[in-house]
């Protein structure tokens, strides 16, 4: 399945250039099944060859992470979960899945919608609780285009990089995002634990 999704996304690339490698992004950012590893790793692979360039090739997938994302982002909004699932459904959308992408989004709030680009699954469907949360449009904009940007740039450049073996990226790039997955947690842990040893301090009387 993998190796024919990756047969596929390579032919909408190499026939349709930029406006394919955005239109892949796009779905990426939806809830469509459309994995970055499978896309972008080849779009920098065309950058090496001299058929993209770096810069467009970045400006072209921000830009379809962003309308992507933004796409999910009025369908909760607007639609609410009604129309979310009723949509979704066409879209293998994983209801267990969002359910927990949405309690992650209350629990953990806007910043949320940054460092969800680096794990697996919630990058795709963090777009729509905060939607359903009406979070405000700019922020949850610039969180999403540099978290995307980042991403998105990564694999463009493991691909430029590593040209004909621009396939392993795609292998080991589901182990990068296990990594993210742990660094995160660490990070989150250590968090919490300053945040109760602040509060365990007693606060300091202002003399009178």
């Amino acid at each position: 399945m993998v190796e024919f999704l990756a047969v596929y996304f390579t032919y909408i690339i190499e026939k349709l250039g930029y406006w394919g490698a955005g239109f892949l992004m796009a779905l990426e950012s939806m809830v469509a099944p459309v994995p970055s590893e499978l896309v972008m790793p080849f779009v920098g692979f065309l950058a090496a060859e001299g058929k993209f360039t770096l810069e467009a090739s970045i400006l072209a997938t921000s830009i379809g992470s962003i309308v992507g994302s933004l796409l999910s982002y009025y369908m909760g909004y607007l639609g609410g979960r009604p129309l979310v699932l009723s949509v979704g459904k066409y879209l293998l959308l994983n209801r267990e899945h969002l359910e927990w992408t949405e309690r992650w989004f209350a629990k953990h709030g806007s910043w949320t919608i940054l460092a969800s680009r680096f794990i697996p699954v919630v990058r795709h469907l963090i777009s729509i609780p905060a939607g359903l949360g009406k979070m405000r449009l700019l922020p949850f904009c610039l969180y999403t285009l540099i978290g995307a940007t980042i991403w998105n740039t990564f694999l463009l450049l493991c691909g430029y990089k590593l040209r004909q073996n621009w396939t392993l990226v795609q292998q080991y790039s589901h182990e990068v995002d296990i990594i993210a997955v742990i660094v995160l947690a660490i990070a989150g842990v250590c968090f919490v634990i300053m945040h109760v040893k602040r509060s365990r301090v007693p606060a300091i009387a202002n003399p009178e």
